[in-house]
């Protein structure tokens, strides 16, 4: 395992500005300030739950809306997993969770192959949550999915409020992505067939 596992992304475009850092090997410690006040509690929750620590700041064009802020972090936090995990040498690599918060119930797996691509199936009963427009969840997950090389399955098996239900997603990918960036002392090199990922 690289000694310290920890990636760096700063990003700045006409929309957005982003300075992100991240340790994988942590205890959970985040400072996030998006000016997206709910968005900021789950990022909290997402390095909380897979260990991580996590530090990101970001301005962003939120008099249009928050679209390019959620999106624009989602890359950067996925380029910075990428950056942290190097050749993912002795890695667990898959990792799946299952989590309830209240009456939702979420379930997320993940591979990190170095091919992304994104399931999303969730369907929320409410548009915002505070100023977080529920529907950029689904971006954000994408954008992490894609910049993170990795396979992401998300699924919300039942949920009636939106806060739970997208608290939970977040939560449940955060741990499966802990159980597949942990190092498995019995893998040597690289988990794979074809010797990369």
């Amino acid at each position: 395992m690289p000694n310290p596992r920890t990636g760096r992304i700063q990003r700045k475009t006409t929309e957005t500005e982003i300075d992100l850092e991240l340790a994988l090997d942590g205890s959970g410690a985040c400072k996030a300030e998006t000016g997206i006040g709910f968005f900021d509690h789950m990022l909290n929750a997402f390095a909380r739950h897979s260990l991580l620590d996590l530090q990101v700041t970001c301005r962003g064009d939120l008099e249009v809306d928050a679209h390019h802020t959620v999106e624009d972090i989602g890359i950067c936090l996925g380029q910075a997993l990428s950056e942290a995990l190097g050749t993912k040498s002795g890695i667990s690599r898959f990792g799946h969770s299952y989590v309830p918060m209240d009456e939702a119930l979420a379930r997320s797996c993940v591979d990190l192959s170095g091919r992304p691509y994104l399931v999303y199936e969730a369907e929320l009963e409410e548009e915002r949550i505070g100023e977080f427009p529920a529907v950029l969840c689904e971006e954000f997950f994408r954008s992490l999915a894609v910049h993170g090389q990795m396979n992401l399955h998300v699924d919300l098996i039942r949920g009636s409020n939106a806060h739970h239900s997208v608290e939970a997603m977040f939560k449940a990918v955060a741990r499966a992505l802990r159980l597949a960036f942990e190092p498995d002392p019995r893998v040597g090199g690289i988990p794979s067939t074809k010797g990369i990922l």
